[in-house]
Formats: structure tokens, sequence, C-alpha cells
């Protein structure tokens, strides 16, 4: 059961709406609207596993006089947040609560979208440390860690003998049972959206590269570790060990394939895992997960508080509910998703119940995080479309490393 926070979160509130003032906060936009308390709306991406509602209920029946509302956005989160982004630019006050992917935190706090929170208010310390980071932007916490999350290697366990431990290991034996088993070697998500950006930054970092700087500021990415990280992913397509259909995966399509039997190997965030297990899976009791050849990159969910809010108080009280221990046992248990509290990693019952959670753990705390920047959406857009070139011949990975870095460092001159 909840329990109320206790009087001194009050003054903390009221510092965090103060703060909303200083950004513009209230839904007329003039500082006067947030700090109120009353029923909220919690805006996030479409809950695939149906495991949000029975959280909100509790939340619910403890505060009928303040009871939260679900608003289920697009899977997708480029369409998520393109529907959040209309909102905010209207100052309208329909969302209190929003549920940020982990690389929209500078951009949001930087348009004066969303509140900055005090860390006294929450056990921060007991959180992951990378998750931590996602969160602040400019030495401010901006929102609170709700879920975390890094690419796994998933392997047919009856097929490979050692999981690979590099794209050179991988690529071997993804070739060996492509040939002698006529299935998919190894998919990733390589549509031209944020998934794509994802991936690619992953080959990056498995060649020892980085596309940016920490803050987002400078372009770090060396032609020669591009030109490596495109040969890993075009090198699979022309062998014929990476399916020409991957090039329209998205993580469901992923997950669905490597499910149905169709993959050898598969890149896919944890949520995958259960789905894998079930009865009507292919390759039920015949797969494992691995960490990626290279560091994984960062993702997850944040929790965030309208500027144009006018129930700001008890949108925080929420919050602190919402990503208290309790909830993110659950969170694991009942959603599959990765919690944000350090401690569940190392549950011996949680890990028989999740056998990949110390693979897990490590792999989040090698991961590398997202550039910190409030352009980073068009900074996706030149990388994934880039990349898209590329696993699309005639372009050559020598051309579009050169066009990469030029159009990423033209993004960063008009900012």
């Amino acid at each position: 059961m909840f329990r109320l926070l206790p009087v001194a979160l009050a003054l903390v509130v009221a510092a965090g709406c103060a703060g909303a003032g200083e950004q513009g906060g209230g839904a007329d936009g003039d500082g006067t609207g947030g700090g109120g308390r009353g029923p909220i709306t919690f805006a996030t991406g479409r809950d695939t596993t149906a495991y949000l509602q029975p959280l909100l209920d509790r939340w619910n029946q403890a505060h009928p006089a303040e009871k939260v509302t679900l608003l289920e956005l697009p899977e997708a989160a480029d369409e998520q947040r393109a529907q959040m982004v209309a909102n905010l630019q209207a100052r309208s006050d329909r969302y209190d609560v929003l549920g940020l992917d982990v690389v929209w935190t500078a951009e949001f706090a930087d348009n004066g979208w969303i509140i900055p929170l005090e860390r006294g208010a929450f056990p921060l310390d007991r959180f992951l440390p990378p998750v931590v980071e996602t969160a602040i932007y400019q030495g401010k916490l901006w929102a609170v860690p709700y879920t975390s999350n890094a690419g796994l290697l998933y392997y047919r366990t009856d097929l490979v003998k050692r999981p690979p431990r590099s794209w050179a290991e991988l690529r071997q034996q993804a070739l060996e049972i492509t040939k002698k088993h006529d299935i998919g070697g190894y998919a990733g998500q390589f549509l031209a959206y944020e998934g794509l950006t994802v991936n690619f930054s992953e080959a990056v970092q498995a060649a020892g590269g980085q596309i940016l700087n920490p803050d987002g500021t400078q372009v770090t990415l060396e032609l020669d570790k591009a030109k490596t990280a495109l040969g890993y992913l075009t090198q699979g397509l022309r062998e014929g060990w990476i399916p020409k259909e991957s090039l329209t995966y998205k993580e469901e399509e992923t997950r669905l394939a490597f499910q149905q039997g169709r993959l050898a190997f598969a890149r896919n965030w944890p949520h995958a895992y259960g789905p894998a297990t079930l009865p009507a899976s292919q390759v039920r009791g015949r797969f494992a997960v691995t960490r990626l050849p290279g560091p994984s990159v960062l993702g997850g969910v944040n929790l965030a508080i309208s500027a144009y809010s006018r129930r700001q108080q008890t949108a925080q009280e929420f919050i602190h509910y919402f990503t208290g221990l309790d909830n993110q046992r659950r969170v694991l248990t009942e959603g599959s998703f990765p919690p944000v509290w350090s401690e569940l990693y190392d549950d011996p019952d949680l890990i028989k119940r999740f056998p990949y959670l110390p693979v897990l753990k490590e792999s989040i705390l090698a991961a590398k995080r997202r550039p910190a920047n409030a352009n980073y959406n068009q900074l996706s857009l030149v990388i994934a479309s880039n990349v898209a070139k590329a696993l699309a011949s005639p372009y050559t990975s020598d051309d579009v490393a050169a066009s990469l870095t030029a159009e990423l460092s033209e993004v960063l001159k008009t900012q």
C-alpha cells in the first residue's frame, strides 16, 4: 500500500513548482497553474503487455480524489514524441505526467516543457547510476527513472555451442548456421528510425568509436570507425547471414522472427525474453541471452511533469509511488521491463524467474548514454537516413561515412 509522503516533500514540491514558473509552467504559461492537487493523466507509449492499469488501480484505490488516467500514445517512440511535442507546444494541460524516452530529457527541459525536480525527494542512490544520468541535464534533475534498458544478444542454444564475443565471431557463426540450417543468421532493428540509430551506434561502439561527445556538441566519429561499423552490417547483407527482410524490422518484427525460429541470433531489448518462453514460441527452452559484441546503447523511460500541468503536486507524489521499490518489482514481474533499482538485479528469487538479470545488469552498467542534446531528434534522423543508404546499395561505406559526419557537423552548427 502506498504511504503518503512526509510533509517535507510538500516543500520540495513547492520548490519544484517554483522552477516550473521560471520555465513558463502553468496551463496558461504564466507560472500560476502548477502545484495543485486532483486527478491527473499519465501519457506514455502503448502498454503492449497490459501491466500498467493494475498498477494504476492500486494508486486510484488509495487516492479516489486524485485518480490517474492512462493516456496511451503510439508504440513507436518517434510517434510518441510527436504527439507530446504537439501538446506541449500548445501549452495544453491535458498531460500531467509524461513517460519520456531517456533521449528526450535535454530537448524537453531546454524548451521549458517539463519542470525540474528536487533530487532529495527520490532514492536515486539506490538506482543504477547510468540510469540516473539520463534524467539529468545541465546539472538539474528533470525526471525520475522508471524503466531502464540495454540491448541483449539472443541466440539459439541448440545451434550455437558458445555465444560470440565479437562481431567477427558473430559473423562466422551466423554464416555457418545460415548455410547449414537455411535460416537467417542475425537481425537487429534496421528500418530507418531511432532503432537503426541505436543499432549503428552499438556497431560504432563495438569498433571502439563514438558518434558524438557525451553532451552532443561535437562529432567525434572517426571515418575508419564509421566504415568498420557500416561494414559489419553491409557485409552481413551481402553475404546473406543478415536477411534482406530485416531492413523492415523494428523491435516487434525482430522479436517475432527469432521467436518463430527464423533467426539464429537477434539483437533486442529484454522485453522480448518473456514471449520467447511461452508455449507458442518455437524457440522455447532452446535460447539464451548474452551481452552484445560491444557496449549497448542505454534505453529506458523516465517520468517527468509537464510544465503546463495544474496538478503538479499530485503528479510528483504519483511519480514517487510509481518509481518505488514495490512497483519496480512489479514492473519486472508483471511487465517484463528492466527496473531501475539496483538491488532487484541481485535478488535470488527474481534471478530464478528471470535468468537474464545478471547479464542485463552488466549490460546496463556498461551501456553508453546517447548524447544529451536538445536537438537529438534531428541528429538521430541524420544518422538513420545515412545508415539506411549504406544498407541499400549502391552507396559505399566510404561515401556514407563522409556524408554522415558532414551532415552531423552541419546540424550542430545550426543550433
